[in-house]
């Protein structure tokens, strides 16, 4: 099973800061979905400054490039408009900052069965789900579904365009619910990690989630999700290898996305590996 039609795709924001070149990150990213995911199309949402810095070796890459008016004080708060973003009928949505060691086109018989998935938990280098909750008070207590953006799939269709509105009534009335709704709640602005989860519980979590099948997900390198309580950069507290496309950690080859959180790890050799990978320059 390919990627070898163009109603299907994968998306992501890329909105550059002052600290961060997200669309460094979605390059980077681009060329590792083209790398590992059969004639895969790619789509980059940005904002108009973004924009401006997109460069011909980017539309190489590149298959969409959609310019909104999105909120630069906050990006996260622009991820629920994804629905209306994405030139696809189905979307896989990704943070950039994660990339793919193979094809993950298997997973499209199960992601199909409904109109929207969100990735469920998070796994450690060792492939064993995280059981940390040090990022998770507010799930935890509010009893919500513990879904990460990092990675979802939807279809345009009645039911994922209800979830996304969900979203964006949660969004705007978040001080309501906040004051009202959600215990020990800790955001001024929901991240998209909480916007999704109550969303989620509105909308109900057995319309949107499949956590029993545990490989819809992605090893997360946050170092608490891993059990460390180093801040060092975790490609310095592990030992960090490459073969290919695969990413191995402390010896342990990774067979499913890796969401490497720490921006420093995307290398110029990396890119420049990835570069020759797909054959540009």
């Amino acid at each position: 099973m390919y990627f070898d039609t163009e109603d299907i795709g994968f998306v992501t924001f890329a909105q550059n800061s002052k600290d961060v070149d997200y669309l460094r990150l979605a390059y980077l990213q681009a060329m590792n979905i083209k790398a590992t995911q059969h004639n895969a199309k790619y789509a980059v949402i940005v904002d108009f400054p973004t924009y401006e810095l997109v460069t011909e070796q980017h539309k190489k890459v590149f298959d969409y490039i959609i310019k909104q008016p999105l909120d630069n004080l906050n990006p996260m708060t622009n991820e629920w408009q994804v629905y209306w973003h994405s030139p696809f009928l189905e979307t896989i949505k990704v943070e950039s900052d994660l990339l793919f060691t193979g094809s993950v086109a298997h997973w499209l018989p199960a992601l199909r069965l409904k109109d929207i998935v969100l990735s469920t938990g998070c796994k450690t280098y060792k492939n064993e789900q995280s059981s940390n909750r040090a990022y998770r008070k507010f799930f935890d207590d509010n009893l919500l579904p513990d879904v990460y953006n990092g990675l979802m799939y939807f279809k345009k269709s009645t039911g994922a365009e209800k979830f996304f509105t969900i979203a964006k009534e949660v969004h705007f009335n978040w001080t309501d619910i906040k004051e009202q709704a959600v215990k020990n709640c800790r955001e001024d602005t929901p991240s998209t990690d909480v916007l999704y989860g109550i969303t989620a519980q509105l909308f109900g979590r057995e319309h949107c989630t499949l956590p029993t099948l545990d490989f819809i997900n992605f090893v997360h390198m946050k170092s608490q999700i891993q059990g460390w309580v180093s801040d060092r950069p975790w490609y310095e507290v592990v030992m960090s290898e490459r073969d290919g496309d695969l990413i191995r950690i402390n010896n342990l080859n990774q067979y499913g996305p890796v969401h490497y959180y720490d921006k420093a790890y995307a290398t110029n050799s990396l890119i420049e590996y990835y570069e020759q990978r797909i054959g540009i320059n």
